[in-house]
């Protein structure tokens, strides 16, 4: 099964990291997030991708272009006699990576759209460029298929930011809660698409609104409850949660 995964968009919210470089690219422990789904992806299995460009895609391409050379070690031999020796391969990262240039302000729904080619007749899961979780694949692919219709959909519960009270009748704090969950399900992303879902897909449409919206009408859209770690990086403020994760060694992502 491939990935399709979602990395054109603007990140406006993270704009103090996104000014310079596509969220996708904003580092969590010296690595984009990007190779953090991608290995969370992998080590579960996943290892052909077709990652959907838009705003500065350029960086993401040359991030994967010169891959090898920016992780391992090399001699380079400058002047008439030019060359370049790479004295070790990758063993992990032994992926088929497809970069998709699907247009500068294209819509979710249309990014998919447009790399229907590369996914044509398959099964294939899609998610955010900008978001890590500790995904269990076997088990989603298992739901999926056991209900059978067009489209599955991660539900998840996010971490509320601030702390809350409870407050009995008297208006007495009875009790503190450091940023429990929130009550209500939402998106979480890594979604399993049938090839049908290309039916419900056009150049212009929003993912999240008519296409989800009409697999829902016609009851071809499930979700998966994941109970466990879930977080994307819409802010400064989450990027910065994240590094701290993964420098303190408590990263729930890093599988591998």
């Amino acid at each position: 099964m491939k990935a399709v995964i979602l990395a054109g968009g603007l990140g406006t919210r993270l704009r103090e990291e996104t000014e310079f470089r596509p969220k996708p690219m904003v580092e969590i422990g010296g690595r984009p997030i990007l190779w953090h789904i991608m290995k969370t992806l992998s080590t579960q299995g996943i290892n052909d991708f077709v990652i959907c460009l838009g705003y500065k895609g350029d960086f993401i391409k040359d991030f994967f272009i010169n891959y090898e050379a920016r992780t391992y070690d090399i001699t380079m031999k400058l002047g008439e006699n030019q060359g370049l020796v790479q004295h070790t391969k990758s063993k992990s990262e032994n992926w088929t990576v497809t970069l998709a240039e699907t247009g500068l302000t294209t819509m979710t729904g249309g990014r998919i759209h447009g790399i229907a080619k590369y996914v044509k007749g398959e099964r294939f899961l899609c998610t955010y460029g900008d978001g890590v979780a500790d995904i269990d694949l076997k088990a989603l692919t298992k739901f999926h298929q056991s209900h059978g219709k067009t489209a599955t959909v991660t539900a998840v519960r996010p971490t509320n930011r601030f702390g809350v009270m409870q407050i009995d009748e008297n208006n007495t704090v009875v009790e503190f809660a450091e940023k429990p969950r929130a009550e209500k399900w939402v998106n979480g992303g890594y979604f399993i698409f049938e090839p049908s879902i290309f039916d419900y897909l056009d150049a212009e449409c929003v993912l999240e609104k008519a296409p989800l919206e009409s697999l829902s009408k016609k009851g071809e859209l499930k979700s998966y409850k994941h109970e466990g770690f879930w977080q994307p990086m819409d802010t400064y403020r989450e990027s910065q949660e994240l590094n701290e994760l993964w420098n303190n060694n408590e990263a729930p992502w890093k599988i591998w």
